[in-house]
């Protein structure tokens, strides 16, 4: 059972939704509000059904924009990646090189592997090495890795990132002048998840697909606050996912700058893993 109360019933007949009473510190209504949303949110990305049976997800993807000049980084074509369903954990596919792999295990390590399996090179606690002052000026493959592993991983496994423990959600008022004006859902991760910041703002429409998600990218900078823009969504394999992906600064109030683009993101394809029974 997550802190939102969903436990599964493991036969094949179905799943078993059960909303636990002991949820964060939110109001009455606000409390029923969040439990009644994630779990729209939830049916209209696939269900838990569907998550639960999934083991990995390897996607094709592409990502460019200012950050990457920025850091002095190349721009990623057509990168086939991996994402675990269970545990914050992604690798890039012949990245740096070819017949490399680049994997993020969490915040405890990032690492590149040469074709015999091998470490070539790695870096325990990966997110301490951004208060380097070289890391304002350029990254390192492992810098990347790590940045761009955990991003990825969150945009990929989100919104089923929710059942996990330790979240907490509060539904917000719509955001002023928005049309449609949707909903807003401050969502606080735990400190077991590596991800931009511990507290974000999703947008959901009217069907419960993700738009946008605000937040701080706090290994840029505290300054780094950026609204991520979502469209194009697609069905795959009955995970409906969005395939198309804008960062935009936000320097005042909650409107996104026209441009730069932060960062862009294709997403090509993804190929829902299942587990083994």
């Amino acid at each position: 059972m997550n802190s939102l109360g969903i436990t599964s019933n493991s036969n094949r007949t179905g799943l078993l939704l059960k909303w636990s009473q002991n949820l964060p510190a939110l109001n009455e209504v606000d409390t029923m509000e969040a439990k009644v949303l994630v779990q729209e949110i939830i049916e209209a990305h696939g269900g838990v059904a569907l998550w639960n049976s999934l083991e990995v997800l390897e996607a094709e993807v592409s990502a460019w924009g200012f950050l990457f000049t920025a850091k002095r980084r190349p721009t990623l074509k057509h990168l086939i990646v991996t994402a675990s369903t269970r545990e914050p954990r992604l690798s890039f596919h012949d990245f740096p090189g070819s017949g490399l792999t680049s994997e993020l295990v969490g915040d405890q390590e990032v690492r590149i592997l040469g074709s015999d399996g091998e470490p070539t090179a790695t870096r325990l606690n990966p997110r301490s090495a951004f208060a380097g002052l070289r890391r304002r000026i350029y990254w390192d493959p492992l810098d990347f890795v790590y940045f761009a592993g955990y991003a990825l991983w969150n945009y990929l496994v989100t919104p089923f990132l929710f059942l996990r423990d330790g979240f907490q959600f509060q539904v917000l008022e719509p955001r002023e002048g928005a049309r449609p004006p949707g909903l807003r859902l401050q969502v606080t991760l735990p400190s077991d998840i590596p991800r931009h910041c511990s507290k974000q703002v999703f947008h959901f429409d009217e069907t419960r697909h993700l738009r946008r998600l605000d937040y701080t990218a706090e290994v840029v900078g505290g300054w780094a606050h950026a609204a991520h823009l979502c469209a194009n969504y697609r069905d795959f394999d009955g995970l409906k996912a969005p395939t198309r992906r804008r960062v935009r600064p936000i320097l005042f109030g909650s409107r996104p700058l026209p441009g730069p683009t932060l960062v862009a993101i294709e997403v090509h394809d993804i190929r829902p893993g299942y587990a083994k029974m």
